[in-house]
């Protein structure tokens, strides 16, 4: 496989963790990405200890300086940036009727504003290699909608149709943007504490999904790297979603 660099965010643990180590197995040079550049080391060891090649990065991706000096730093160690998944994000739970402006703009302004910031920035790298994959991990909440989480599914709902539109803005480059939607997922820090709130058993979660378990982050990261890997060069706009069963389209 071509050398390539992937910028993972969110990624010093569950998806974004699984993603970058599953890159890194097919020979992709990961920058690890999340808030505190020191939650990063973990993943970072994982795949150096495996043989791959990563670097620790920090940035809020909401903070344009942040995520520029990050995308930078990367460059410089690894090379020119031609994947990226856009992982991080924050969930929430508080009901439509006491939902404020700054509580609005914090979600949206990291999972939405944050995959623009950290596109934008990779962008050029891709332009110039004529070739990148952009992949932005969404919800299935923004497929059926979520009580209590009127802030999260429409940003999540946001990423979806971004991804429709990013396919087709950049087509021309030779760049494709897909979108992945996970459903349960077991070990993520959203899903747990989703699951806590509900007060919902394993066991009653896992009745409502037709293939009978709740996913693993390695689920979602196996279908990332189809979506990062060359055979995929003609899926482009495209959700697929990654539950199980539990949404079907």
């Amino acid at each position: 496989m071509t050398y390539r660099v992937a910028i993972v965010t969110g990624a010093a643990a569950g998806i974004g963790a699984a993603c970058s180590k599953r890159l890194a197995q097919d020979g992709v040079a990961i920058g690890v990405l999340d808030l505190d550049e020191e939650r990063c080391a973990e993943t970072v060891n994982a795949i150096r200890e495996a043989g791959g090649t990563a670097v620790a990065l920090g940035a809020d991706v909401s903070k344009r300086d942040q995520v520029d000096a990050a995308v930078e730093k990367c460059r410089e160690e690894l090379g020119p940036v031609t994947i990226v998944v856009n992982n991080a994000g924050v969930t929430d739970f508080t009901p439509f009727e006491e939902i404020t402006e700054e509580l609005w703009h914090f979600v949206h302004s990291i999972n939405v504003l944050g995959i623009i910031l950290v596109t934008q920035a990779v962008l050029p790298d891709m332009k110039a290699a004529h070739w990148g994959r952009v992949v932005n991990i969404s919800s299935s909440s923004a497929q059926t909608g979520a009580v209590n989480m009127v802030t999260y599914s429409s940003s999540k709902g946001a990423v979806v149709t971004m991804t429709r539109t990013m396919a087709q803005e950049f087509g021309d480059h030779g760049i494709t943007v897909n979108n992945i939607p996970p459903g349960s997922v077991m070990g993520t820090i959203m899903s747990e504490a989703s699951r806590g709130l509900m007060q919902m058993p394993t066991e009653t979660l896992v009745q409502r999904i037709p293939v009978g378990r709740v996913g693993e982050p390695a689920d979602i990261a196996n279908a990332c790297a189809f979506l990062c890997h060359e055979a995929s060069s003609y899926i482009t706009g495209q959700t697929l979603g990654v539950n199980g069963g539990r949404v079907v389209t």
